[in-house]
């Protein structure tokens, strides 16, 4: 697994970069790690499913931590983030960029272990069940889990996640065989939805999240059949 510590501080970097050392021999893994000083250094070639955690410290000169993992999460929903902070406040503002946790320095490797050993699970837990798609400008890897359902709207196809919308060219048709195996149903020629967020199906209409989908009428047998079976574990 790759790891990336982004810490403008050499001292703390180097305790962060023994602290992954020992991790690594005490549970036997094979880690690779790399060091950034600056955070857009760390942006700039950044490619999705690279590192497995991100060690991010938060107070570092030009761009700071915390709009780092903004953009960070604008390429990679997926990879584990935790970040390196004297300052606690900022704790409730990690949410928003689905930050596994903080550690607070001077950190201990008590601390470390326990929130690293965290990020890593998250992430295996996550790149299972995740897709790259191409975004304008380059690529994005999103979790399964966290969409809740693809449209296609003039030839664009929009990916609605729990936290925002990606939009770029495509095929629904396409996307649909993408992602046959995580259990995405068709429910009309422009929707396919993920069942874990549905939350009501009445007649014709569907709620998924906070909004009412169409379900088209010659397709509503087969996905209520579809929806029951996975609803029932049939469908894993």
């Amino acid at each position: 697994m790759n790891v990336a510590i982004v810490e403008d501080d050499d001292a703390a970097a180097k305790v962060l970069l023994g602290f992954t050392a020992r991790y690594a021999k005490e549970e036997n893994a094979e880690i690779t790690v790399r060091r950034f000083s600056r955070a857009d250094e760390f942006l700039k070639n950044y490619r999705p499913s690279e590192y497995a955690a991100v060690l991010m410290d938060i107070q570092m000169p030009g761009m700071n931590g915390m709009d780092a993992a903004f953009e960070l999460r604008k390429l990679d929903k997926n990879v584990s983030l935790l970040f390196i902070t004297s300052m606690v406040q900022h704790a409730q503002k990690g949410y928003e960029v689905d930050a596994v946790g903080f550690m607070v320095k001077p950190v201990s490797y008590y601390d470390f272990a326990l929130k690293f050993k965290k990020a890593l699970e998250v992430y295996a837990m996550n790149e299972k069940r995740s897709v790259t798609i191409t975004v304008p400008g380059g690529m994005c890897r999103i979790s399964v889990d966290k969409l809740m359902y693809v449209e296609i709207v003039n030839h664009k196809l929009r990916y609605h996640l729990v936290d925002e919308v990606l939009e770029m060219s495509g095929s629904l048709s396409v996307v649909e065989k993408e992602l046959a195996p995580y259990g995405l149903l068709r429910c009309n020629s422009c929707y396919l939805v993920n069942p874990r967020f549905i939350r009501s199906v009445r007649g014709l209409d569907l709620c998924i999240g906070d909004e009412t989908l169409r379900i088209s009428r010659p397709k509503r047998q087969q996905f209520v059949a579809k929806l029951t079976e996975w609803f029932s574990g049939g469908d894993k």
